[in-house]
């Protein structure tokens, strides 16, 4: 192979995806092929009260799959909710993992597994490739679009004690099923829709613009964002729509495939660094800073960013450069906004004095290591006062 070629070689791993309404129900029979003797369900008190759990629980039932439900989930995974399944995971002897239910639960189920088949602590494992150990069989079953864990080889979990959120990234942690069921996400309300669908966007948009993207990341990175774009608007108008849910389902199993393979960038950096700082909302977080990063980034892609145009539907033909960046980070802007995301970080409780620190803690994050532009501690506090 000619030396010149060998940056050009990429891997591509995703989980066994089934995808369609009813595929919950197949949660038995998949915990059944994978060896299954006794499985503890991650989950949280909101998809238990939604209902989803239950169907979970039913479906395993009907195997003869005995079970042990760990709900001590909060919405930002703790590395002591983590610590605390991995316990009950050992005490109730499982030897696989289900979980149903947005990122939280799917992360703390990843970070469960990590620490049962490597011991120590969830938060020794931060960062690329620490796990040495598979974890258990894991199957998961989303009920928000747009974490994309179901597909991801990343976890995040809240480190408490620094008040920061760490990313870790490994293919060890990949799921071995998701059943991505579009019905579950009809129980959310309008502002988590509107959250977790900016969440898949950002997820296709970082992955596109990642120095470490390819053409295999690249096809489902624009699709998504060409779901999210077209559908995020219509599914928060009509919520019981299951052709919407669908849509806004499959575009955020797109962008997971996308940024699982091509990592993410310094959206997430920083939203990591923010929510874990004020334990806020990740999507929310993304949602505010995503049009400020990607103005940022033009200057290094120019070319990928109007493909995003394209892919959202923005008439960007006859333009001038500075015309067409303007109606990109404009258009983020109103999809944004449209959806009810329009607070500034002064209004979830950011203080100036704040700022440096989160960009302290933004450029220590792995996901920083793939944004196009290397920023610096200045560049970064500048976007989040563009928020602020």
């Amino acid at each position: 192979m000619a030396s010149e070629n060998v940056h050009n070689l990429r891997k591509f791993v995703v989980p066994e995806i089934v995808f369609g309404v009813g595929s919950i129900s197949l949660t038995g029979r998949y915990a059944r092929n994978l060896g299954a003797k006794k499985v503890l369900v991650v989950t949280d008190p909101g998809v238990i009260k939604a209902g989803w759990t239950q169907r979970v629980l039913d479906s395993l039932s009907d195997e003869g799959i005995p079970f042990a439900v760990f709900s001590g989930v909060t919405p930002n995974p703790r590395a002591e909710e983590v610590m605390l399944g991995a316990e009950i995971y050992k005490g109730e002897n499982c030897n696989m993992i289900v979980t149903v239910g947005g990122g939280s639960p799917m992360d703390c189920a990843k970070g469960i597994g990590m620490v049962h088949s490597n011991g120590g602590h969830i938060l020794d494992y931060q960062g690329v490739d620490r796990i040495t150990e598979p974890i258990p069989p894991l199957i998961c079953i989303p009920t928000t679009a747009g974490s994309s864990a179901d597909v991801s080889q990343f976890a995040i979990i809240a480190d408490t004690r620094r008040k920061v959120k760490i990313a870790i990234v490994s293919k060890m942690i990949v799921p071995d099923a998701a059943l991505i069921a579009p019905e579950t996400t009809t129980t959310m309300d309008s502002y988590l829709t509107a959250c977790t669908g900016m969440d898949a966007l950002t997820h296709a948009v970082e992955a596109y613009l990642s120095n470490a993207s390819s053409p295999m990341t690249d096809l489902p990175a624009l699709e998504a964002i060409r779901l999210v774009s077209h559908h995020l608007e219509r599914v928060i108008q009509n919520p019981l729509n299951v052709e919407e849910r669908s849509a806004m389902m499959l575009g955020s199993m797109y962008a997971g495939m996308a940024f699982s393979n091509a990592s993410l960038g310094a959206v997430h950096a920083m939203a990591h660094s923010l929510g874990g700082f004020m334990d806020l909302a990740h999507g929310e977080c993304n949602a505010l800073l995503l049009e400020h990063v990607v103005e940022f980034n033009l200057r290094a892609v120019p070319q990928k960013c109007m493909k995003i145009a394209q892919s959202m539907g923005l008439n960007i033909e006859g333009e001038t450069t500075d015309k067409q960046k303007y109606i990109l980070t404009e258009g983020i802007a109103r999809l944004r906004k449209s959806v009810g995301i329009d607070k500034k970080l002064s209004d979830l409780g950011v203080h100036g004095e704040d700022i440096p620190h989160l960009a302290e803690f933004a450029l220590m994050d792995a996901c920083m290591v793939t944004n196009p532009v290397h920023p610096t501690r200045e560049e970064m506090e500048a976007i989040y006062l563009k928020v602020f």
